[in-house]
C-alpha cells in the first residue's frame, strides 16, 4: 500500500543554515508520529515542508491522490468577521446536522468550545482560544492524515487527555510536534527526531526514544560520561514508575536495567525535606479561612490550607478553576475577602508568572543571570550563572544576545534562569515548561529533583508534574482544595464521572470498567504464569549454552544440545507472544 506522503531526498535551509539536509521518509495510512528535538531544529520546518505549507530547497515531497489532510500550526490565522461556530462548523449547514453527530459533539465538547460559545466572534478569542478553535475546526473533517504543531500547549491536564483519546479511537494518520511526553508515550507508534539536519526514526513513543537514546549513549560514551548521561536518568525514572509508562515488555526490561544499574535515584526526599525543614523551619506558607472571588464566582470558600517545609505539590484543575489565583494569593500578590495569609519568617519567595517580567533589555542573556548572582547552588551541585544558562537552554553562543532580540520563549527561559539564580527556598510555578523543548525541560527537571525547597507547580505537562511533585491537589469548582492520593489519574477518573462528554471518545477507564472484574483477575493470573515461565525458559536457556561451551570437542553432543536449545528459543518465541497478547488484555 502507497503511502500518504513521502520525502525524497529533501533540503531546507534557512540562511546559512541546513535544517533539512538529504531528508527521505514516509507516512504511512494509521500511522501516529511524534518529532522530537530542540528549539530551532527544523520540527516545525519538517511539518510545513511535508504538509505543502513551505516548498523544499531541493528533493521531491509527493502526496496519494485525493488525500485529505488537515494542519494546524502555530501560526493561528481565522477568517475576519467570522464567529467561533463559523471557522468550527464551517463543512455543516443547520445546527441539528452536526448536532446529530456524537464525533462532532465530542470536539466540540472535548475542547471546551462549547464554553467559548459558538457565536463568540473570533476577533474577541485570545490566542489559546484561537489555537483550539483551529484544532476543532480540523478534527471535525474527515480526515486521512492530520499535522500537528504543539497541540497541547493551550488544554489543561483533561483537554490533553481527551485529545490523545481521540486521536487513539480514530483510523487517522497523525504527526504532531509536542513537547508533552505523557502525550506522546500514549498516542506515537513512531518517533521521529530531528537533530542536524537529519531526521532519525524510533519504534514506539517516548519511553522507547529515551531507551533508545541512553542505549545510543551507552555505546558511544566513556564510562564516567555515561553516569552522568541525563537520559539514563530520565530512563531510571520511567523504570521506577508505573509499568504502563514504558511498551517495553518484561522480557526486555533487563537491558534497560543494566543501563541504570549505578543511576541514584531521581531525588532523596528525606534528606531534602530535612535540609527544608533546617531553611524554612516549621511555618512555610498558609491560609487561614480564606475566601476568594473573581466577579461573581467564588474560587475559594473559606479553605484552610498549609504548605509545609520541603512539600512538592502538583495543582490541577480546568482552565479558570482559579490555579493561578490560588499561586497568586500563596505569594501575596492578592488578598482574600476573608482570612489571612501566613508567611514563615525564613521564605525566600520565587513566583514565576505565565506573564512575562520587565527584564533588563540593555544587558545581554549572561549579564542579566550575573546581575542576580553569579554562582547558585541546588542541594550539593554549585553552578555558575553560565552553566545554569546553558542548562535551560543558552548554549555559550547566545548568552551573549542582547535581552532585548530573544523571543517569547527564550525570554521566558531567561525569566526562569533569573528566578533560579536568587536561591529561593519556595518556588511557585505557573506553567514553568511553556516554550520549552523535550531536552531543556530534562535539565529543568534535573534541577528541580534535587532542589531543597517547598514548590508548588500548575502545569499541563502531566509528565512533568507526576515526576517532580510528591502531593497532587486539584480545583475543582467547589470552592475547596482537594488533596488526591491517587494524583492526576484520580483526578481524571472524578472529572469524568461528573461530567461525562456527550460522545466522547471512551476514556481508558471506561473501557477498563467494561471488563469484569474476573476477566481482570484471571488475565493477571496468566500474565504472572507466562512470566513464571519465562524465567525458567532463559535459565535453561543459559545452561544450554553453558553446556554447548563445555561439549566444544564432542560433534555429536554438540548436534544434540543445539537442538534442544532451537527447541527452548521456539518456545520462548511462543510464551512471548502469549505474554503480550495477555498483557494486551489489562492495558
Amino acid at each position: 500500500m502507497a503511502n500518504l506522503v513521502n520525502l525524497e531526498a529533501v533540503s531546507k535551509s534557512y540562511g546559512v543554515r541546513p535544517l533539512l539536509d538529504g531528508v527521505s521518509l514516509g507516512i504511512a495510512a494509521g500511522q501516529r508520529i511524534g518529532v522530537v528535538g530542540l528549539n530551532g531544529g527544523g520540527k516545525t520546518t519538517l511539518l510545513e515542508v511535508l504538509s505543502g505549507l513551505a516548498e523544499p530547497d531541493s528533493g521531491r515531497v509527493s502526496h496519494v491522490r485525493d488525500l485529505r489532510m488537515a494542519v494546524v500550526t502555530q501560526r493561528t490565522e481565522l477568517p475576519d468577521g467570522s464567529t467561533v461556530g463559523d471557522v468550527v462548523l464551517e463543512r455543516y449547514g443547520a445546527e441539528h446536522e452536526w448536532a446529530a453527530d456524537a464525533r462532532v459533539r465530542s470536539i466540540v465538547d472535548g475542547l471546551g468550545i462549547t464554553a467559548i460559545g459558538l457565536d463568540t466572534p473570533t476577533a474577541n478569542l485570545s490566542g489559546g482560544e484561537r489555537r483550539r478553535v483551529s484544532l476543532a475546526a480540523a478534527l471535525t473533517g474527515e480526515l486521512d492524515l492530520i499535522v500537528l504543531d504543539e497541540p497541547t500547549n493551550h488544554l489543561d491536564v483533561e483537554g490533553v487527555r481527551w485529545l490523545a483519546d481521540h486521536l487513539l479511537a480514530r483510523k487517522v494518520a497523525v504527526v504532531v510536534v509536542t513537547h508533552d511526553r505523557w502525550f506522546l508515550d500514549t498516542v506515537a507508534t513512531l518517533t521521529w527526531e530531528v537533530a542536524n539536519g537529519r531526521v532519525e526514526q524510533y519504534e514506539g513513543g517516548y519511553a522507547d526514544w529515551i531507551f533508545a537514546r541512553a542505549e545510543r549513549a551507552r555505546l558511544a560514551a566513556t564510562a564516567e560520561e555515561k553516569r552522568q548521561n541525563l537520559a539514563r536518568k530520565e530512563l531510571a525514572w520511567l523504570r521506577r514508575g508505573p509499568q504502563a509508562r514504558s511498551s517495553k515488555p518484561r522480557y526486555r526490561v533487563e537491558a534497560a536495567e543494566a543501563l541504570i544499574a549505578d543511576v541514584p535515584p531521581p531525588r532523596d526526599s528525606v534528606e531534602l525535606q530535612a535540609f527544608a525543614k533546617r531553611r524554612l523551619g516549621k511555618t512555610v506558607l498558609e491560609l487561614e479561612d480564606t475566601t476568594y472571588q473573581v466577579g461573581e464566582r467564588t474560587l475559594l470558600d473559606h479553605v484552610t490550607w498549609r504548605v509545609g517545609p520541603g512539600d512538592r505539590i502538583g495543582l490541577v484543575g480546568v482552565n479558570g478553576s482559579g490555579k493561578t489565583s490560588l499561586l497568586k494569593l500563596l505569594g501575596g500578590d492578592v488578598e482574600g475577602s476573608t482570612g489571612r495569609r501566613i508567611e514563615g519568617k525564613t521564605v525566600a519567595l520565587a513566583h514565576l508568572r505565565q506573564e512575562l517580567d520587565d527584564l533588563p533589555g540593555d544587558l545581554r542573556v549572561l549579564q542579566a543571570i550575573e546581575q542576580v548572582a553569579g554562582r547558585v547552588v541546588f542541594g550539593k551541585q554549585e553552578m555558575t550563572a553560565s552553566q545554569l544558562g546553558e542548562k535551560l537552554g543558552f548554549p555559550q553562543a547566545r548568552q551573549w544576545t542582547p535581552v532585548g532580540d530573544l523571543s517569547g520563549g527564550e525570554r521566558r527561559r531567561l525569566q526562569l534562569c533569573r528566578l533560579l539564580m536568587a536561591e529561593p527556598n519556595v518556588l511557585l510555578l505557573d506553567e514553568p515548561t511553556n516554550d520549552l523543548d523535550i531536552d531543556t525541560l530534562q535539565q529543568l527537571e534535573d534541577l528541580l529533583d534535587g532542589w531543597p525547597g517547598t514548590m508548588v507547580v500548575v502545569s499541563h505537562d502531566r509528565y512533568l508534574v507526576e515526576r517532580v511533585c510528591d502531593t497532587i491537589v486539584a480545583l475543582f469548582g467547589d470552592g475547596r482544595i482537594t488533596h488526591l492520593p491517587g494524583g492526576i489519574e484520580e483526578y481524571l477518573n472524578r472529572r469524568a464521572a461528573a461530567q461525562p462528554a456527550a460522545g466522547a471518545a471512551p476514556s481508558v477507564e471506561k473501557v477498563e470498567a467494561k471488563k469484569s472484574a474476573a476477566d481482570l483477575r484471571a488475565a493477571q493470573k496468566e500474565l504472572g504464569r507466562l512470566e513464571r515461565k519465562l524465567d525458567q525458559l532463559h535459565a535453561k536457556e543459559e545452561k544450554l549454552h553453558a553446556s554447548l561451551l563445555a561439549a566444544a570437542t564432542d560433534p555429536a553432543k554438540l548436534m544434540e544440545l543445539n537442538a534442544e536449545l532451537k527447541g527452548v528459543q521456539g518456545e520462548i518465541s511462543d510464551v512471548e507472544g502469549r505474554w503480550l497478547e495477555t498483557s494486551e488484555l489489562l492495558e
